[in-house]
Parts: C-alpha cells; sequence; structure tokens
C-alpha cells in the first residue's frame, strides 16, 4: 500500500555522507541515522565497493565523521566522539578490521586531518584559545573557566557571532604534526590568530591542502584587520621545513577559498570571488603558479559559480556549478578554454576521484535522498550506494512540473510545481519562498521545508526562483541588489497569477511561506496584499534596521542599497516594519532563540506588531534551535505545527 511522505518517514532515513576514497573502485561512506526518542543521530563509517557492497568500518558506540584514508590504503583517520559526548578526538583504524584508537587528546578536540606523504604522520587542525595559543595554556584556562562564577562575552570587534557561534570564547585554529610512532604533536602555527572558516557552514578541515612533496600546506584564512567588519579570506602556503608563512593572494579583492594542489606540486588551485561584501558574487577558479606567484582566472567567461573542484589524477579539473536549478558535473583543463559538461541531473556534490580516474559523487532530487553514484564511460550516473531504498519502496511521490513564465518586467522566470500525490483537481497553494536570497530551490533533497511532506499535507506547491536566485546567470543574481523586496515580489505574484489562470489553485485558498530571506519576502508580501489566506514566518528579517544585530553586518548597501546611517529613507523602502499598517494576513511566526544571523528580536518583533493590530499570529519559539530546526524531535513538533496553520486557514481538513 503506498502512502505519502511524512516528518517522520524522513527522520527515519538514512543520510548519507561525502565518500572518502580507499583505493580502485572503493570507498569509505559516512551514514548517519537518527534516533527520535533519543533525539540525536550517530554517523557511522562504511566500506563500499563499486558495487555498492558495504560494511561498517566503525562501531556504534562511536559517532564519526571527516574519513580520510592513507597513502598506502591500509589505514583510516576520522574525528570521532563517544555517544552521548562532544569531545571529538583524531582516531585511526586499521581498514582490513580492529578497533579505532584515539591519537590525540586536544582541549577543545579536533576539527579534521589529513595524511602527509610517507602515511606515518598526520597533518591535525584543531582550535586553541586566542590569547592561550599552546594546548596545556589552553586547557588550563578551559578549566579556570568552568570554575567562573559569571560568564561575559567582551569584543571591540565587528565580527563577534556567527550563525550559533560566539566568537569572544577565542577559538582560532592551529595546524599540529602528529607523528603515529610516538604520538608526538607539534604545532606548526603556534602565533596564529587568524580565523579560518567556521564549521556551521564551509568546514575549516575543507579549506587546507597538503603539496604533493609533503613540503608544504596551503590553506584559507581570514586576512582582514581589526575590527573585522568586512572579512577577507586569503590563500596562505606553510612551508613545513622553515615554518615561513606567506600570502599568496594579497591583492585579492574577495574571498578566495578552498586551495587544492596540482599533481605535480607546481600550482594551487583556488576558488575568487571580486566584489566584496557581495556573498551572491560568482565563485571563480583561479590558478596560482607557485614559482611566479603569477594568478590566472580560468572560468572569467563561464557565468556559473564554481563549487567543489578537484583535480582528477592527471592535470585535469572536475567541478561542480548550479544551472538552471540543477547541478551538472564539469572538466576543465588550464590549458583549453572553458569547461565541457561531463554530467547532470538533480543536485550533485562532493565529487572525488579514484586512481583509475573514476568520478565518485553525491546525487539527490526531489524523490531521491542523497547516495553516491559514479560516472560511467559513457557518461551515465550509475547509483553505487543504496542506504535508503528499503525505507522508500511503498512512498507515493508528488509530481513534479518544471516551468518558466515571464516575470519581473518581462523577464523569464524558473519555477517548479509540486502537485499533491493522485489528485490533478484544483488544490489549494502554498508558495514556499527559497532563503539567501542568493540561493535557488533546485532539484534536490531538503532535511527542512521538504515539498514532499507540504504536498502530503494535500496542497499544490510553487517553488519559485525569482530575481536574485543563483544557477540563471551573474545578472539575475545581481539583479535585486538594493531593491530586495522588488523584484521578487512580482515574481512571486506572476507565477500566481499564471496558476489560478490555468485553473489549477483555489484562489481563497493560498498561503505563503519562507524561511530567512524567504521569511523576509513572506512578511513583505504581507505588507503589500491580503491576497493570501496564511503566511508562516520562520527566521524572518522584517526590521532592516534590527540587523545590524546580526552576526555579519558587512554588505548591507549590497542588500539594502545603503547603510542605514545614510540614507534611512532608502534601506526603509523594502524593510516590512516600514510598511505595518499593511499587515493583515494571519501568521505563523517562528524563530530560534540561537538565530544570530537573523535575530530572534526580528521574529518577536513582528509577533508583537501583529498581536497589537489584532491580526490572527502564533508563535514558536526554539530556546535549543538557531537559524535551522535541526533536532529530530524539535522538527516533527515544527512540521506538526505548520501542517495546522495551514489546514486551519486553508480549509484542507477539520
Amino acid at each position: 500500500m503506498t502512502k505519502t511522505f511524512d516528518a517522520r518517514q524522513l527522520w527515519s532515513l538514512p543520510r548519507v555522507g561525502a565518500p572518502a576514497v580507499a583505493g580502485p573502485d572503493r570507498l569509505v561512506v559516512p551514514v548517519t541515522t537518527f534516533d527520535v526518542d533519543e533525539n540525536q543521530g550517530t554517523t557511522r563509517l562504511w566500506l563500499v565497493d563499486g558495487e555498492g557492497g558495504s560494511e561498517p568500518l566503525t562501531p556504534e558506540e562511536l559517532n564519526a565523521t571527516k574519513p580520510i584514508v592513507s597513502p598506502d590504503l591500509r589505514r583510516l583517520a576520522f574525528v570521532a566522539a563517544k555517544r552521548g559526548e562532544s569531545d571529538k578526538q583524531l582516531y585511526v583504524v586499521d581498514i582490513s578490521g580492529g578497533e579505532p584508537e584515539a591519537v590525540t587528546d586536544l582541549p577543545l578536540g579536533c576539527l579534521g586531518g589529513r595524511w602527509l606523504p610517507a602515511g606515518s604522520e598526520l597533518i591535525v587542525l584543531a582550535y586553541v584559545l586566542r590569547d592561550h595559543l599552546s594546548t596545556d595554556a589552553t586547557a588550563a584556562e578551559l578549566e579556570r573557566r568552568k570554575k567562573a562564577k559569571f560568564t561575559v562575552h567582551e569584543t571591540e570587534f565587528a565580527t563577534y557571532r556567527y550563525w550559533d557561534l560566539w566568537l569572544t570564547t577565542g577559538e582560532v585554529p592551529h595546524l599540529f604534526r602528529l607523528d603515529l610512532e610516538d604520538r608526538q604533536l607539534s604545532d606548526l602555527t603556534p602565533n596564529a590568530i587568524r580565523w579560518w572558516q567556521w564549521p556551521n557552514t564551509d568546514d575549516p578541515w575543507d579549506n587546507f591542502d597538503i603539496s604533493p612533496d609533503g613540503r608544504f600546506v596551503a590553506f584559507s584564512a581570514d586576512a582582514s584587520d581589526p575590527p573585522h567588519r568586512q572579512l577577507r579570506h586569503s590563500i596562505f602556503e606553510l612551508d613545513l621545513t622553515t615554518g615561513e608563512e606567506r600570502e599568496l593572494t594579497p591583492t585579492a579583492p574577495s574571498h578566495a577559498s578552498r586551495p587544492r594542489y596540482s599533481p605535480d606540486g607546481r600550482e594551487i588551485l583556488f576558488g575568487q570571488q571580486i566584489q566584496p561584501g557581495f556573498y551572491g558574487d560568482r565563485v571563480r577558479l583561479a590558478i596560482s603558479d607557485r614559482a611566479s606567484g603569477v594568478h590566472r582566472i580560468l572560468t572569467e567567461e563561464f557565468d556559473r559559480s564554481c563549487d567543489m573542484w578537484t583535480f582528477d589524477g592527471q592535470e585535469e579539473i572536475i567541478f561542480l556549478a548550479e544551472d538552471h536549478a540543477r547541478t551538472a558535473l564539469y572538466r576543465l583543463s588550464p590549458i583549453q578554454d572553458g569547461p565541457i559538461e561531463l554530467a547532470r541531473g538533480g543536485t550533485l556534490a562532493s565529487p572525488v576521484v579514484d586512481a583509475n580516474g573514476t568520478v565518485f559523487m553525491l546525487r539527490h532530487g526531489f524523490t531521491q535522498p542523497p547516495e553516491v553514484v559514479r560516472l560511467d564511460s559513457e557518461g551515465a550516473l550509475v547509483p553505487v550506494t543504496h542506504f535508503t531504498d528499503p525505507h522508500l519502496t511503498d512512498v507515493a511521490w508528488a509530481e513534479i512540473e518544471d516551468h518558466t513564465i515571464p516575470g519581473a518586467d518581462g523577464e523569464p522566470v524558473q519555477f517548479y510545481l509540486v502537485n499533491p500525490p493522485g489528485d490533478s483537481g484544483r488544490k489549494p497553494l502554498v508558495h514556499l519562498i527559497h532563503g539567501g536570497p542568493h540561493a535557488c530551490f533546485g532539484d534536490s533533497w531538503q532535511w527542512r521545508w521538504h515539498g514532499q511532506i507540504f504536498a502530503g499535507f494535500g496542497y499544490r506547491l510553487a517553488l519559485v526562483n525569482f530575481h536574485g536566485s543563483t544557477s540563471f546567470g551573474e545578472a539575475f543574481t545581481s539583479s535585486i541588489r538594493g531593491a530586495w523586496g522588488d523584484m521578487p515580489h512580482r515574481d512571486i505574484e506572476a507565477v500566481t497569477d499564471h496558476l489560478i489562470g490555468l485553473g489549477l489553485v483555489d484562489e481563497a485558498r493560498m498561503a505563503i511561506a519562507g524561511g530567512s530571506y524567504g521569511g523576509y519576502l513572506t512578511a513583505f508580501l504581507t505588507t503589500q496584499t491580503d491576497r493570501y489566506a496564511a503566511a508562516i514566518v520562520h527566521a524572518g528579517v522584517t526590521n532592516f534596521g534590527g540587523t545590524y544585530a546580526s552576526d555579519v553586518t558587512a554588505g548591507r548597501p549590497q542588500a539594502y542599497g545603503a547603510e542605514i546611517f545614510e540614507d534611512r529613507a532608502r534601506v526603509d523602502r523594502y524593510s516590512p516594519s516600514s510598511h505595518a499598517s499593511g499587515y493583515q494576513t494571519p501568521t505563523l511566526v517562528i524563530h530560534g532563540e540561537k538565530d544570530y544571523r537573523v535575530p530572534h528580536t526580528q521574529g518577536l518583533e513582528l509577533y508583537g506588531v501583529l498581536k497589537a493590530k489584532g491580526v490572527p499570529a502564533r508563535l514558536l519559539f526554539y530556546p535549543g534551535e538557531n537559524h535551522w530546526i535541526l533536532s529530530p524531535q524539535a522538527s516533527l513538533h515544527w512540521y506538526g505545527e505548520v501542517e495546522r496553520w495551514l489546514n486551519l486557514y486553508l480549509n484542507v481538513k477539520p
């Protein structure tokens, strides 16, 4: 018997992570499973062959991530914490069998490791405290803090929080050399105080690489000066023999990221953005000649943002890029013009290449959770892993349609239409509005805001890639700078009108819902129109002035058109709070207290104004959650409340 996909089934699925090469046609794959009753997940590492056969490498009592295989393919290093604990250390296990052994005991845990070519040592990335730069001093300071009778966050930095982290606690990453024979750990960057990426988004572990000869480490780190309002990540190289460090991209105007050495060690490949303060700027691939120091942009004529680049084992590069709301895999030669598309379909992630030149990666889509696939000689993507298949045998999936219509100013706007399973008649409409705004609704599997679950509630969904979305070219992405509420607002309305005109939706039963920027656009729309019967604003920006309490305040002129202290009227033009007289749509307001990107006061202010006006409103405030609802039980509660709110105002169920 088939059934619609629901939130509890979502949390029953194994979550397959990025593969690591363990030899020709052999991989190590992380797989996370969740215990809803315990409200936590555990990740195990599995050895997988090219035909999909698998066996666990780590025990259930270890939460193991970030696998990396030794050069001789005999040992596996990974980061793990014991079940129920948060202290993550580096472990090593023989791939042929045996018990994993912790090889570090760092006071702030381990962020990840990479093998040196000889296979007897690793480079380990770990935090120490800025004012206590040795591991011993860090351990002593942590012990002192445990005994302190009060806590205070002190700073004069402009950037002092990030997503859900306080940066005032002082963690800075250091590189250590670990000798596995005598377990000696030596600090390679004893005076380093630069920030790298933070683990909530781009993992710092993915932002360093070791040269083929084992003498150098290249890494990406912040090169901005205090007070660090405008961060600028640059590429650095550390000589492991002399300890000398040099900055390779000191004149780069914006972020340089994710360095990778070429197989011959002569060049370093990295990502480069050009426009300071504009995170939606496309990432170009650049390459630096280590002898001359000359940098070249390889993809300036390629009007898409590059991601997950690596060398194919020879001198050619493979990378991923979003294109028209899907992901494609490309190959690029540094000596030829332009990338060549190798494959596309759904969403691709985390490509790796084995010794035979076979490319493995994750693939997922609207009806397919992430699984590992390989690229065959004909350009087809062949499934390798099947961890989720047994859980999805009886699901009736919603039908997905891909549409493009004239949007704002008559320009093409693409959207996905998600139809309730087994029902082609006129239905209530729910717009799910994506965040960013410089992101997109792709053909992808979502662990949050899953379209199949909403369709299972009985709604027809519109997933609009409005102006400002990525994957449609640089001009399209940049078109909303300084006017957040203009073209996206008109795009949403154009899709609504189009669907009403087709007779697919019930005009009296329509809703809008979104998170982050999607929450913003939802709130703004409710100030401009009363055509929607209900709204859901999750972690939404509702007062532009209040976003100066956000973790990152650089880039406000790009987003709002000006700094608030320069041109308040221009900033307020598209701020929902400046149009609060228009609020009249029943609105479910949701926020996590640990959200530092969109401070929770934004949601509380919206809720307070709605209540003051007498507009029907309900508040969901999650003290333990951040910008996203991540824990199993909170997520299930979230889905239940969202369904009840929509049902109440769209009259789908009693």
